[in-house]
């Protein structure tokens, strides 16, 4: 009934224009007027004379025409603004001997036309986009008399540096990461994917904060109707400020109720890049270097970019790890609660009598040794994140073994527990997607409760519950465990075998691509 509701709801506030319902129009107090001062004034009441605002009022050459500038401190780039805007209004009318004319408007268009030696300029009318193009690191040219002002893009705020995505780390790959500027985000996409059809369409999101947003496609292969359910989506957006694209995923996703991540979210543009050629649509938000991908499944949740720079030989083995890893670190507490409590027939004999010698003296039952061993881990890896990076080291290691020899000392925990869950720990970080990690963590309790009150039956029924789930579960309404559900027999080759790069001669089906043929000719051996 939520979900129904929810769903009713945002197709209610879904626009038919995605650009009109993203650019809210501010609730300005004032009009652009053509009196120089008026203009002024009213954008310094509007923005409450912030001491960051910059004014600059000027004459042309050696008129009388009256000028001024008007942009923020910080957000824009100083240089170019003194080089390409102040000194040719300046000085290159006056050295060229070039003939002002008398009315502000023709005036307006010669510096538009002649003189200004900006990439991007435009002529703005409407005093709400002056504002939020000025917010956003634009300047404003303007010329007393004139009834329209120059926007000139002058964006220059300093950005990081390029850094190698400290979350998903490979051996063999490119270096590089997405920024907090969308700018460079974009050119980082752009290096990889020099397709005439790629597209990037622009709009804001934020009632207030009017953060941009950039939903990028390869308009040749992604599914239109995909790209519309998104583009769908976005529009609903209703809130003041959009800080991260955690707030674009939270809000499109199709089940909020889910613990499994329906929105992939990276920082390598190497993996973006891929996603698009195979149809999948990237979102990408300024402010953040983290990139979403729609839709997903959870093949390609486990999948890394590393498997396809090695050898198919080697990939495959990877993916297979990695899937046991899964398995481990969901199941191995709830095995051994189930095995220790109910089944101890079902170890051989040499191991059960070791695990009843080092059980010997422990005063908790099976699952609650678990249960401590596992939420104690799981504070040493919520600690180590939360405390600075060499401190958080330290903690995650030396926590683990002090814990662990202290609680085995004292009898509390036996010593084969601290394995399990030591197993279970490193098994969970060898997951690629860091969300997705997080919820095999959160459905490893709901495993072991089952194993704690019915066993290996216990174990084997929650198994099936998290199959039927994922089975139901859509992102953007495409199947999350495709191509197992529905069966897509050809995408099999790139799912948990990789077959040899010849061999993908297709894109997902599960994507409906237009563009179906990835490799336009045969076997080049």
């Amino acid at each position: 009934m939520l979900r129904r509701y929810l769903a009713q709801h945002r197709k209610k506030k879904a626009s038919s224009s995605l650009m009109q319902h993203l650019r809210p129009q501010s609730a300005a107090p004032a009009s652009l007027t053509t009196g120089l001062q008026d203009n002024i004034d009213s954008i310094r009441s509007i923005l409450g004379n912030p001491h960051d605002l910059l004014v600059r009022s000027f004459f042309i050459g050696k008129t009388n025409h009256s000028c001024a500038i008007v942009c923020i401190d910080g957000l824009v780039d100083s240089d170019m603004i003194h080089e390409q805007v102040l000194a040719n209004i300046q000085l290159m009318i006056s050295t060229a001997n070039k003939n002002v004319p008398v009315e502000p408007d023709a005036i307006l268009s010669l510096l538009y036309e002649e003189v200004l030696s900006v990439i991007e300029i435009k002529k703005v009318s409407d005093l709400n986009q002056i504002l939020d193009s000025v917010l956003s690191g634009d300047t404003a040219l303007f010329v007393d008399g004139a009834s329209e002002v120059i926007m000139i893009d002058s964006k220059g705020w300093k950005t990081r540096s390029l850094e190698e995505p400290v979350s998903e780390g490979l051996v063999r790959g490119p270096r590089d990461g997405f920024t907090e500027s969308i700018r460079d985000n974009t050119v980082r996409i752009r290096r990889r994917v020099k397709d005439f059809h790629l597209r990037f369409d622009g709009c804001l999101v934020g009632q207030r904060s009017k953060t941009e947003l950039i939903v990028a496609y390869i308009d040749d292969i992604v599914d239109k109707e995909l790209l519309d359910e998104v583009k769908r989506r976005i529009a609903t957006i209703d809130i003041d400020e959009v800080e991260e694209s955690g707030f674009i995923e939270q809000w499109i996703e199709d089940d909020f109720l889910s613990p499994f991540p329906q929105i992939h979210n990276t920082e390598r543009p190497d993996k973006v890049a891929a996603s698009l050629f195979h149809g999948r649509i990237a979102i990408l938000l300024d402010g953040t270097p983290m990139v979403l991908i729609v839709p997903v499944t959870l093949g390609l949740l486990m999948h890394s970019p590393e498997d396809y720079y090695e050898r198919w030989i080697v990939g495959s083995l990877a993916r297979l790890l990695r899937y046991l890893a899964a398995f481990l670190a969901v199941f191995s507490p709830a095995f051994y609660i189930a095995l220790v409590t109910y089944h101890p027939g079902m170890i051989p004999s040499d191991l059960a009598f070791s695990i009843a010698a080092t059980r010997d003296g422990v005063p908790f039952p099976a699952f609650l040794e678990s249960l401590m061993m596992v939420t104690t881990m799981e504070l040493l890896q919520e600690a180590g994140l939360r405390l600075p990076k060499p401190i958080g080291q330290t903690v995650g290691i030396v926590g683990g073994l002090v814990i662990g020899d202290a609680a085995v000392s004292a009898g509390i925990v036996s010593p084969v527990m601290v394995i399990v869950v030591a197993l279970t720990a490193i098994a969970s970080f060898a997951i690629p997607a860091y969300h997705l990690a997080i919820a095999f963590r959160m459905i490893r309790y709901l495993a072991m409760f089952a194993a704690a009150i019915f066993g290996v039956y216990g174990v084997v029924l929650s198994l099936i519950v998290i199959m039927i789930h994922l089975s139901n579960l859509t992102s953007i309404g495409y199947p999350y465990l495709a191509p197992l559900a529905p069966q897509m027999p050809r995408d099999w080759k790139d799912l948990i075998l990789r077959a040899p790069v010849t061999f993908l001669k297709n894109r997902p089906k599960s994507l409906h691509p237009q563009d179906d043929t990835r490799m336009k000719s045969g076997d080049p051996s």
